[in-house]
């Protein structure tokens, strides 16, 4: 019996479609629209008309098959025999169809009798003689037919107009009279999401915050009996990518309370007066389920500043939906026991009345993460992994300095591909190393054909940055320069920022300068410039109006700031002399530093020459070889001795990957030539 049971189990299942009603709905629908156009006439004859007298002739010649007199429209319908169709209608059959009629108007239906039977005495007429008396069940017929038909398309629009409205009942929970009902997930234990604090890697700061949060709902009378009052909200602030999301389900994780999720853009409708009626439905949903969470991810879809002059583009509809969930949130009702979260990358757009305290009690900022959050974060990530043993976590997160959660979480994706890729059985400290290099400066295009003269133009550009750099107190430690095409760029230098607090005007300007030296060993040593230097002095640009405009760091300009938050300002905070004064400041702060790094690279030539040479022909050079070239650099860094040892694992690494790449080739040809002998 086990065993037969095991052979039905293994039989192979076929996957039958399931029942849908909709195709039955379709079809009756195809149906209805061709019986309501077909219906009472066959399309496939031609029918004409003509007189009485010319009906007396076709019959005394014998053209008339049959006729068919209708006594309620003093009509009749004479039939053409097949013979002579080409002498009443000059057409052949295929133009006419099978069965072709004649239609007459007649004055009484007595005088056709007498005619027909006189036309039947002298056997002109020999066919079939009847009368049409189908008018009653023609008119209840094509009534019926139009009520289906309408019938039909009214169901249509039933139909449809459910599945616009969620998929519910006309007057259910989904249905088209509910638009304005809330759209929230509501969870009625947090611990349903299945995430907690433990989860969260990181962020110190933001979870003691939170925390204090989850005993307010936990316990609320420890704080409201010393006479204060528990907040109403909080806001998550931080770029994207940074966990905010994750730390809101982590609260309702550990709370253990009621929570509803929901998206800013779930307020927007195409119809007036739904957003606002879906926030009023949002919090009496919220009050019946107190104490509770509500989170409203992207709330900058709703909470954007509201425009002094309505009449410039102020978007009344949204406008409405803000002032709902402001009255909500603080207004003449109360809502106890109801904390809001909310959570946005884009804070300075938000009106002033959502963030104020009553509303938005606490802002709490979730930063990029530090090198030891970067630790913690790699440490989660890396859990479902198979490492190498030898790999150090320390190093990996001092390579991604700038990184969010989300591009740390993406790294250690990339690394598990690129190590499959190659056929390896472990993830190694290579690939964590590609998979960063992919992330920054995109996938590297093998199949680029580069003339000899571009290559050599690449390499003198890319080693004009490495000489800078080299030679430039502030500027961040050189890890490796490649002319290798990744993405847009035709060939990119690699380094290891240090994470600074504060920025010196003295980093700045020897940062501008190591961007400028690609434009300056092109104009040294080739000649001419060409467009390769297009992002870096886009990046130098940038940086010098920032210095000159927002930092106060020009010599005419000192200790101003011209930077204006108001969003909806159509006027410079500053004058047209100002503006002009600005563009001289910006222009001699990035001539000097193109100056000094022609200075630069003009005394130490002979080495950018070699520099040069060595990135043609092994295309990425590391940091021990421009150490070779130059010396060691003048200037020390903390980051030097994680340099020297990037530099020693990566090459061991590739020597590594060669090794093997080379025993895989020479199993392949002796399997080949195996194959070939037997």
């Amino acid at each position: 019996m086990e065993q037969k049971n095991k052979q039905q189990n293994n039989k192979p299942q076929m996957n039958m479609p399931k029942f849908n009603m909709n195709w039955i709905y379709g079809l009756v629908i195809i149906a209805l629209i061709a019986m309501y156009f077909t219906q009472g006439s066959d399309k496939s004859s031609v029918r004409t008309e003509t007189g009485y007298s010319d009906f007396m002739v076709m019959v005394n010649k014998g053209y008339a098959d049959r006729i068919v007199v209708n006594k309620y429209e003093n009509t009749l319908q004479m039939y053409v025999k097949p013979e002579h169709i080409r002498d009443v209608f000059h057409q052949g059959v295929q133009q006419t169809g099978k069965n072709p009629s004649v239609t007459v108007a007649i004055g009484s239906v007595d005088q056709v009798e007498e005619f027909i039977n006189k036309a039947r005495e002298e056997k002109k007429f020999t066919g079939k003689f009847s009368y049409d008396n189908s008018k009653e069940g023609e008119f209840f017929n094509s009534l019926l037919m139009n009520i289906l038909f309408f019938g039909g398309l009214i169901m249509v629009w039933m139909f449809i107009m459910r599945r616009m409205s969620g998929g519910g009942g006309m007057m259910g929970g989904g249905g088209i009279f509910n638009v304005g009902k809330s759209k929230a997930q509501m969870y009625e234990k947090g611990g349903e999401l299945g995430i907690t604090f433990k989860d969260v890697a990181g962020q110190a700061g933001a979870k003691q915050e939170m925390q204090e949060i989850v005993d307010f709902l936990k316990n609320p009378q420890k704080y409201t009996e010393l006479g204060g009052k528990i907040p109403k909200g909080a806001l998550l602030v931080g770029p994207p990518g940074t966990g905010k999301t994750l730390l809101a389900k982590a609260v309702a994780g550990e709370a253990g309370v009621p929570f509803f999720s929901m998206s800013g853009s779930d307020f927007v409708e195409m119809f007036v007066g739904v957003g606002a009626s879906r926030v009023r439905d949002l919090f009496e949903k919220a009050k019946t389920k107190a104490p509770c969470i509500i989170f409203i991810d992207e709330i900058d879809a709703v909470g954007r500043a509201r425009s002094k002059n309505p009449a410039m583009g102020g978007n009344d509809e949204r406008e409405n939906t803000l002032n709902a969930l402001l009255t909500e949130m603080d207004g003449f009702g109360t809502n106890s026991g109801i904390i809001t979260l909310a959570a946005t990358n884009r804070a300075d757009m938000l009106d002033s009345a959502l963030m104020r305290a009553g509303r938005f009690d606490r802002q709490i900022h979730v930063d990029l993460p530090d090198l030891n959050e970067r630790r913690e974060i790699f440490v989660v990530h890396l859990k479902p992994l198979k490492l190498d043993e030898n790999l150090d976590i320390d190093f990996l997160a001092r390579q991604t300095p700038g990184f969010s959660g989300a591009d740390i979480a993406n790294v250690c994706n990339e690394a598990a591909l690129i190590a499959a890729r190659h056929n390896s059985e472990k993830v190694g400290k290579q690939d964590f190393l590609d998979a960063v290099d992919r992330i920054i400066g995109g996938l590297e295009k093998k199949t680029k054909v580069m003339t000899e003269a571009e290559k050599k133009s690449i390499a003198i550009h890319e080693a004009g940055h490495a000489t800078i750099s080299w030679f430039t107190e502030f500027a961040n430690p050189l890890v490796k320069v490649s002319i290798v095409p990744r993405g847009r760029a035709l060939g990119a230098a690699w380094y290891l920022p240090e994470e600074r607090v504060l920025q010196t005007k003295e980093a700045m300007l020897d940062e501008m300068c190591s961007l400028l030296g690609g434009r300056a060993a092109e104009e040294l040593f080739i000649g001419h410039v060409s467009t390769g230097a297009m992002n870096d002095l886009e990046r130098t640009t940038k940086q010098a109006y920032g210095m000159v405009a927002y930092a106060g760091m020009s010599d005419k300009l000192p200790n101003l700031c011209y930077y204006n938050q108001q969003e909806y300002s159509f006027q410079k905070p500053y004058s047209e002399t100002t503006a002009k004064l600005m563009d001289e400041e910006v222009l001699k702060m990035v001539n000097e530093q193109y100056d000094r790094a022609k200075r630069i690279l003009s005394e130490h030539k002979d080495g950018h020459a070699q520099l040069a040479q060595l990135l043609v022909e092994r295309e990425v050079i590391f940091a021990e070889d421009v150490e070779k070239i130059f010396g060691k650099r003048p200037w020390t860094s903390r980051a030097e001795e994680l340099i020297e040892a990037q530099q020693r694992a990566e090459a061991e690494a590739m020597a590594e990957r060669r090794a093997k790449e080379l025993e895989a080739k020479e199993l392949e040809t002796k399997e080949q030539e195996s194959k070939e002998e037997t």
